[in-house]
Parts: C-alpha cells; structure tokens; sequence
C-alpha cells in the first residue's frame, strides 16, 4: 500500500501542516488504522477507499478518529487529483461530516466545508491560566476560540497542555486580529494527542466565521502562527457554508509493508 507524506496549506516542503494520505482497495480493521496513525505521528492520517458512490475518506489523529480534518483533506485532494487522477479537477469525498468538494484552482485546492454556530462563553480564569494570557472573548461552536488583545499574545503563548486538557472542546484555539493577515492563530489538541496542530482546516470553519462577522467582510485570510505556519484563504459562502483554499506539496511517497 502506498503512501503519500503531503504538507497542506503552504507551497513550500517541511512547513504548513503533513499529513499521510493511504489509498486503499478496502478497509483494514480500524485498530490497523490507529496504529499506523500512532506510527506516522503527525497530526493526522488519511485513509480513503473507492466506493461504488465514489471516494469514503476518513480521518485519524495518533489518539482518536475524528469528525472533520481540512490539512488532510486537502492533502487527500492534492494525491486524487495529481496521482490517482490527473485528468479530474474536482473530487468529493463521504465523510462523517457529509460530502466534502474539492476543486482544483490553479495551484489552489478549495475545500466546501459546514461551518457551525458559535454561542459566546464567559472567559474564566482556567482559560488565562492555560494560555497564560487572559483571553478578551470566548466562542463555542464545534470547538472553543479564544480571542486574544494582540496577535503577539497569541504568537508567543506556551500553553499548559494539562490545564487545556480540562477546558471544553476536543481543540482549543487561539486568535487575534493581525497585521499581515486578516486574522492568526494557534490550534491545540492534546484530548487528541496533537498537542499543537501546525495548521488547522477545520478550526476555520470557526475562527473565520468568527472574524468575518467581527470585520464586516466575507473573504478572511487567515494566517497559522505555529512554528511549521501555514495560509489559509476562507470565503463565506451565501448557503452559510464556508470555502477554504490552500496549495499543497509532496514531501514524501512510501510503501507500508506491515501487514494491516
């Protein structure tokens, strides 16, 4: 079986966010799944299967299947339409959060995603004391947002990955207003054991939801502030759904040899 080590939402190798892609004939056991997710050790494996209705994809984290994953799925885009096929422009994916499109763009691969209503939360002290700044707003929708005074604050925090474990939501994320970007952000899952996610899809679906509506403006250019840091391009869309958009890089292509 093969394997694809793609970086998501970046045009350059060993930054943005990796993540590998499987395609498979069939299904392994899902426990075969979670071990080659612990073995890769990135914050997320891909796998996908042809279906007679077309492509099933699914996401693992080292820790636990999740609902929604947009690096991944973008990287799982970024292998169909170059590899699997290269004559297509467009590929959807059933997940457990529905259909996924993705269209190929130039060198952007726009994603259709569900966005999710965000409800405001009193900021409590557990929240200052695991970011180590004293967020000024907090937002749940699918996960919490913390919104943050500066975009150095959210830049510069070391989070208390114990103190995070307590808080609501599978992600913790963290955001500010930017200077180069609409807006920045940090994403945290240790309940997922992904302590930081170098750049997270799926926590846009949030966090430029969130910003669209603060700034008053339905295109949001979101910027990841990890080390690896990555772009993301979001759009609002009239159906309250959301297109994220992002390039892609293969880093790595592989044989698994283990039996799964």
């Amino acid at each position: 079986m093969k394997q694809y080590i793609v970086d998501a939402f970046t045009d350059k190798a060993f930054s943005g966010n990796p993540a590998a892609v499987c395609v498979m004939d069939q299904w392994p056991a899902e426990e075969s799944m979670m071990k080659l997710a612990m073995e890769n050790n990135l914050s997320e494996t891909a796998f996908i299967v042809r279906e007679e209705q077309g492509y099933h994809l699914r996401w693992f984290t080292p820790g636990a299947e999740v609902e929604l994953c947009g690096h991944a799925t973008l990287a799982s885009a970024f292998v169909i339409l170059n590899y699997i096929e290269p004559e297509s422009s467009e590929v959807s994916f059933s997940t457990l959060s529905g259909i996924l499109t993705i269209k190929r763009k130039g060198t952007l691969y726009e994603m259709d995603f569900p966005t999710y209503e965000l409800r405001e939360i009193p900021v409590t002290d557990e929240m200052e004391k695991a970011f180590g700044y004293r967020p000024v707003k907090a937002v749940l929708g699918m996960d919490l947002v913390c919104v943050f005074e500066t975009e150095e604050q959210v830049r510069t925090m070391e989070p208390d990955q114990s103190m995070l474990m307590r808080i609501e939501g599978r992600l913790q994320n963290a955001t500010a207003a930017g200077k180069d970007a609409d807006c920045v952000s940090r994403s945290f899952a240790p309940k997922v054991a992904v302590p930081e996610d170098p750049v997270c899809g799926s926590a846009h679906c949030q966090i430029a939801d969130y910003w669209s509506k603060e700034l008053g403006k339905a295109k949001i250019h979101a910027y990841q502030a990890s080390k690896r840091g990555g772009h993301l391009y979001c759009e609002m869309q009239d159906n309250g759904r959301i297109s994220i958009s992002g390039e892609a890089v293969l880093v790595a292509v592989s044989e698994i040899c283990a039996e799964l």
